[in-house]
């Protein structure tokens, strides 16, 4: 039987399977002699040892389509970022930092904000219009009024999609808002991982339905982009790449260069200006970086 594991922890691998249940495996010892780990999200053969108790032992990892470092993740085909539109206000620094992250790692992004019933349609506009030309999909929705779920539903479906954003703006409702049900929290997998020895917080799927997962985990809090070259940034912020012909100098950086085209396109507000700020902020602090290292 097929399914995909959607927890790992302590050398055990839970496994949605294709009958719909959740089976507690262990990995067959070849792998560790061919020092192969299973990943959350991978697609595995299973075989069931004990129907009664829900256990069983996987067999082969099916091909992997990708593969993330960090988190440790096999299978992601795009990333939800979660931020509010008001209470608290966007950050959109950190936004941009999320969005590096993600396009480091091969993901397309869709910027999802929540509590949009607590904003007007301008502030909306206005959002919208800073990523307009990011390469990003931009969502508005209220987990509180069920505003916007089944189209933000609809970009997730049949994809596993990794979730990321800051506190308190509302992931787990939204969750649970496009869950048919909470894989994690009822049932077999809850029983077993909550038994006392398990307890830290790990990688994750949620299943949502039928082959739609989403992953919720802690391996996206660390924003810091200090391995990232200053001369790349720019290659992450798609916007620039149509004006940089404008410029007179191949290696120009878009910050002091005379006959700038990226900086033209900014004066005649073809560019936002939030996201040219937040390049100019980031590329300081690479700069800064590569000091410290050569000192």
């Amino acid at each position: 039987m097929q399914g995909k594991i959607i927890k790992g922890i302590a050398g055990f691998y839970y496994v949605h399977a294709a009958d719909g249940e959740i089976y507690q495996c262990r990995a067959k010892g070849i792998f560790r002699k061919e020092n192969i780990k299973p990943l959350v999200g991978d697609d595995v053969e299973m075989e069931v040892t004990d129907p009664k108790d829900m256990e069983g032992s996987i067999m082969s990892i099916l091909h992997r389509r990708s593969v993330l470092v960090r988190p440790a993740v096999a299978n992601i085909d795009q990333a939800l970022l979660i931020f509010a539109i008001t209470k608290p206000e966007p950050n959109f620094n950190l936004i941009d930092r999320f969005l590096i992250m993600m396009q480091r790692q091969g993901l397309p992004c869709i910027i999802c904000f929540n509590k949009c019933d607590l904003a007007q349609e301008d502030e909306r506009g206005r959002i919208a219009s800073i990523y307009a030309d990011s390469g990003c999909s931009v969502k508005f929705v209220s987990a509180l009024k069920k505003e916007g779920i089944e189209a933000l539903a609809d970009e997730l479906k049949g994809k596993t999609t990794a979730l990321a954003g800051p506190s308190g703006v509302g992931k787990s409702s939204l969750v649970n808002c496009i869950q048919d049900n909470k894989m994690m929290e009822t049932g077999a997998i809850s029983e077993k991982i909550e038994r006392g020895r398990h307890t830290t917080r790990h990688s994750e799927l949620i299943a949502v339905s039928g082959n739609t997962y989403i992953m919720d985990t802690p391996g996206f809090s660390s924003l810091s982009l200090f391995d990232l070259e200053k001369d790349e940034l720019k290659n992450f912020y798609p916007e620039f790449a149509k004006y940089e012909d404008e410029c007179r100098f191949l290696t120009c950086a878009h910050m002091n260069e005379p006959v700038c085209g990226v900086r033209r396109a900014l004066e005649n507000g073809l560019i936002s200006q939030v996201r040219y700020d937040n390049y100019t902020v980031l590329y300081e602090e690479l700069k800064e970086n590569e000091k410290r290292k050569r000192c």
